[in-house]
């Protein structure tokens, strides 16, 4: 915007100074041309009829030589012609005339009964002829048939008028140097405190809310300003308010979920024990029991997961990281739910990455449980690296055979308390037998916490389940889930 100031300011300056100068030189040179053309008029009819007094009409070509010499004697040396009829007479005989008197001016003094003049050039340079018509004496208006013509230098006047033309170019250059000056003064005047706005608007937006800028002046920036300050206060009250509802928010979840924690407790322990008498009880008795205990652990699990997610949304949760075999973590987590029979795998040996056990047990029981419960035999995990211009990473993908997600669900099945419609059972679940909607969430927040994240898409589309489409059950169908993490080893825990 600098730049654009002074070139708009230098150029405007420069076309003013053009235009100034180019009707100075043309005011200039037509005052000093017609000062000029109107004294060389002037001299020459006033000489004229000085001269004309005593010369006899018809002349012979010595009389008319010697007129023609006393009409130049009184107009400075002028070159004077003066013709009659068929006769020439040339006050400088060695003076080239004929191309200088043109054929239209020498008309124009025939046919008139005026004085006449015509600016010509030759041989490069300008000169003033003026011509007029000699009358008769004693008031007699009638024109003798004499000629005089006058042949005036304009060299003087033409370097008066360059001489002026390039005084005003050399004061052009001080105009635009000023101008420039001028442009650099009134730029950092306009751009200083829009470079302070700008500055507080990128502070704002990197979250500085207590940014402001100071107002000074009642122009239009100065409104501007003020009118970011009060943007700038809104808005921090506004997150400042968002911030003590979120927390209370947080503050009831936690609490409500520690509170439920002790009657839930002693629920368990009654409803197990009903549930080990079932089959002593009374038919609707024993299924009473039976939903009871069911309820009840999904209500416990239900609890675990909201005080999970507390403690992310608490930025509380810390990574027990040491260096493990990832294909064996992934073969202990499927053993310790019975699943091993239930799923296909292609674990290589010999991954070892630093992660934390615990979370990578809770991130494969989500994802697994999720294909065995919503999606269709054959479920298939991989386990494999990748390269990247970030890094190496680890990739473990998750693939079943159902009916995989629709497009909207895939863009949500990650949101908390999110369940899909009936294009699967019951949605984004956890590991339990009846999904809360919690269990994808907290796995994308464990997979961040390693620095990694879950993608979603449908089997036919990603590029880890081609081997699943080469299996008997037809063409790739269902979704798949990927983990990617960081490939880390010994000595590179995660950050």
């Amino acid at each position: 915007m600098r730049v654009r100031l002074v070139v708009t300011f230098v150029v405007v300056a420069l076309v003013s100074a053009v235009t100034a100068t180019a009707l100075a030189y043309r005011d200039a040179r037509t005052a000093v041309l017609q000062r000029t053309q109107n004294a060389a008029v002037d001299d020459l009819r006033e000489r004229v009829t000085a001269v004309a007094a005593d010369f006899d009409v018809p002349p012979d070509q010595q009389s008319l030589s010697r007129f023609a010499a006393k009409v130049s004697e009184g107009l400075g040396g002028n070159i004077v012609v003066a013709r009659y009829q068929d006769l020439s007479a040339v006050s400088d005989s060695l003076a080239d005339t004929t191309s200088r008197i043109t054929t239209e001016l020498r008309t124009a003094v025939t046919t008139g009964d005026q004085a006449r003049f015509q600016r010509v050039r030759w041989r490069g340079d300008p000169y003033l002829v003026v011509g007029t018509p000699v009358r008769f004496g004693d008031g007699d208006r009638r024109t003798s048939g004499l000629e005089v013509y006058a042949i005036t230098d304009l060299r003087a006047e033409r370097d008066d008028t360059a001489a002026l033309l390039d005084s005003v170019r050399a004061g052009m250059v001080p105009v635009v140097l000023l101008a420039a000056v001028l442009a650099l003064l009134a730029a950092g005047t306009v751009l200083r405190p829009v470079r302070k706005l700008g500055r507080a608007t990128r502070e704002l937006a990197a979250g500085d809310l207590g940014t402001r800028v100071v107002v000074s002046g009642h122009d239009e920036l100065a409104d501007l300003a003020r009118t970011f300050n009060e943007t700038a206060d809104a808005l921090q009250s506004s997150d400042t308010e968002l911030r003590e509802q979120e927390a209370k928010a947080r503050r009831f979840v936690a609490d409500v979920s520690h509170e439920l924690r002790t009657p839930l407790a002693a629920m368990t322990m009654v409803a197990t024990v009903l549930e080990e008498d079932a089959d002593q009880l009374p038919p609707d008795a024993a299924r009473a029991a039976r939903t009871v205990g069911a309820e009840t652990a999904r209500l416990s699990r239900l609890v675990e997961d909201l005080m999970e997610i507390s403690r992310f949304d608490a930025k509380a949760v810390r990574l027990n990281a040491a260096e493990v075999d990832l294909a064996g973590t992934v073969r202990a987590s499927l053993a310790l739910r019975g699943w091993t029979d239930r799923v296909r795998t292609d674990l290589p040996e010999g991954l070892r990455v630093v992660v934390d056990r615990r979370r990578i047990d809770v991130i494969v029981a989500n994802l697994v449980g999720n294909a065995l419960r919503h999606g269709a035999p054959p479920v298939t995990v991989t386990l494999g690296t990748a390269g990247a211009a970030d890094g190496e990473w680890v990739v473990l993908s998750v693939a079943d055979h159902g009916p995989g997600l629709p497009p909207e669900a895939r863009e949500r099945v990650f949101d908390r308390f999110y369940k899909a419609d009936a294009a699967r059972t019951r949605g984004a679940a956890d590991d339990s037998g009846q999904g809360s909607g919690l269990g994808t969430a907290i796995a994308l927040e464990n997979a961040r916490l390693h620095g990694g994240t879950i993608e979603v898409a449908d089997a036919a589309d990603a590029a880890d389940a081609a081997d699943a489409a080469n299996t008997a059950a037809g063409p790739a169908r269902g979704a798949v889930f990927t983990l990617r993490l960081p490939l880390r080893r010994t000595g590179e825990d995660p950050e």
